[in-house]
């Protein structure tokens, strides 16, 4: 089981205070972080997943009631949001070998299973460049799971997606509550926030 404790964090850019001694303990699979836009959500993902520094606190991982180090944590972690991005030049396949490839694994039989199960498998051999915006966040999506992470962070995984992807997006969700896996999804969308188990709203 994975646990989350949060030890009176904070975050400081300059003179703007983003957020300020947040205390808070997560075991549930599925967690959602809520707030209007500016109240802190994209920030706060980054600080949990080790991204950017805290200006004050702790953030502490347990792995079965034993602490992760920083290192094990990384290559457990899948982190999809907004402004990461794929190499526009290479095609969907083409991006997922890479990043395998800077994972040290040249396990890529898994590739054709995870993009069937994101519908994402007919344009997988398409360049990232030439797809719509609701395909590339499939691929994105893809990305962020190829590793198979046991903790995954999603930042507004809705984001531009059409039918199709938000049930890929739900998929992913309840495959990960039923694999004893542990999801983060900020979101203001009520449709992503009702998949969660417990919700971190953020006020400004």
């Amino acid at each position: 089981m994975y646990c989350l404790q949060a030890q009176s964090i904070s975050k400081r850019y300059g003179n703007n205070l983003v957020f300020s001694d947040l205390s808070f303990e997560v075991t549930a699979p599925v967690i959602g972080v809520s707030g209007e836009n500016g109240s802190g959500k994209s920030t706060l993902l980054k600080c949990l997943a080790g991204l950017i520094k805290l200006t004050s606190g702790s953030v502490i991982w347990l792995n079965n009631d034993r602490q992760w180090n920083q290192e094990d944590f990384k290559k457990s972690l899948g982190f999809l949001a907004p402004y990461v991005q794929l190499y526009e030049e290479l095609t969907v396949r083409e991006n997922l070998e890479f990043i395998l490839k800077l994972r040290k694994s040249t396990d890529a039989s898994y590739i054709d299973e995870l993009l069937a199960s994101l519908d994402a498998l007919n344009f997988s051999d398409s360049r990232f460049g030439s797809l719509s915006t609701g395909q590339q966040q499939r691929a994105k999506l893809a990305s962020a799971l190829i590793h198979r992470p046991k903790i995954l962070m999603l930042d507004e995984p809705g984001s531009n997606l059409d039918h199709k992807g938000k049930k890929s997006v739900e998929a992913v969700v309840e495959r990960y509550r039923a694999n004893n896996g542990m999801i983060f999804i900020a979101s203001n969308q009520k449709y992503e926030l009702d998949l969660c188990d417990q919700v971190i709203a953020l006020k400004k």
